[in-house]
């Protein structure tokens, strides 16, 4: 017989043999040295389960620990994030405030644009009526600026010429009836355009007396072209009548400033306001 098949016949029978309690003993003996005695065995589970116990009730502590500690640490981030919500709250509320206050005043701003802007249209309707007003006021004035102009330019031309023949004549008058001068009013033609450039009249005025002679220029206003041209008149004269003049005079109430010069220059004597003539 084989091993395996005693060991089948064992695990077959086995159970029933082991009824017999002197089998069992013998089984018990047998199988001894291979197991730990009941109270050893109850003793070594005893200390593992002490042991286990011991490590449950450690295991529970930290737990326990691990739980206040987490339980402290959840209550600090509980305060934390309600610290941080009530800040976060007071800001937003700080915020709003602010965006309220921006909106008011950009509101106000707004309000005052647009009455600032209703003023501008107002203002530029009304300057633009005006702007029209001005423009048909300065026509009228320019038109009336002209006229008057005219008017007053002829009236002035007119008046310098009255009060130059005026003058003339007392003139005329004084000296001849007083002091027994001769004074004539010379008109010739320039055939040859001496005086003005062109062929024209020549009128000046002329004194004498004992042989002497003054051509004279009596004018209500003269000026530098107008200094020049006398001169050209006495160059005229001399000219036409061989006959130097013993002196040069302009009488003049208005001379302008640029004409003295010219007259020094010319070696014309200028006699204005109250300057006096005196005859020699």
């Amino acid at each position: 017989m084989t091993e395996a098949e005693i060991k089948n016949i064992i695990e077959q029978q086995l159970p029933t043999l082991i009824q017999n309690p002197s089998i069992r003993d013998l089984i018990m003996r047998t199988v001894s040295e291979y197991y730990a005695p009941k109270q050893e065995t109850e003793s070594k589970f005893d200390r593992i389960l002490a042991e286990l116990q011991r490590d449950r009730e450690m295991a529970q502590l930290d737990r326990e620990e691990q739980n206040r500690k987490w339980d402290e640490n959840n209550r600090r981030l509980d305060e934390f994030i309600h610290q941080q919500n009530r800040k976060w709250d007071e800001q937003n509320r700080k915020w709003d405030e602010n965006n309220r206050r921006l909106d008011e005043l950009i509101h106000q701003q707004n309000l005052k644009w647009d009455e600032q802007n209703l003023k501008w249209e107002e203002n530029k309707q009304q300057w633009h009526e005006q702007h029209e007003l001005n423009k048909a006021m300065l026509a009228e004035i320019q038109k009336l600026s002209k006229k008057y102009d005219s008017t007053i330019g002829a009236l002035g031309s007119r008046w310098g010429l009255y009060s130059e023949a005026s003058f003339r004549n007392a003139l005329k008058g004084i000296l001849e009836e007083s002091f027994g001068v001769q004074v004539l009013n010379v008109n010739e033609f320039d055939d040859e355009g001496e005086v003005f450039g062109r062929p024209d009249q020549v009128e000046i005025d002329v004194i004498i007396k004992n042989g002497l002679l003054i051509l004279c220029e009596i004018k209500s206003s003269i000026d530098k072209a107008g200094m020049y041209i006398f001169d050209r008149k006495v160059a005229f004269y001399e000219k036409r009548h061989q006959r130097k003049a013993n002196r040069k005079m302009v009488i003049c109430p208005m001379v302008d400033d640029r004409a003295k010069p010219v007259a020094t220059n010319l070696g014309i004597e200028l006699y204005s306001y109250a300057d006096s003539v005196e005859l020699n």
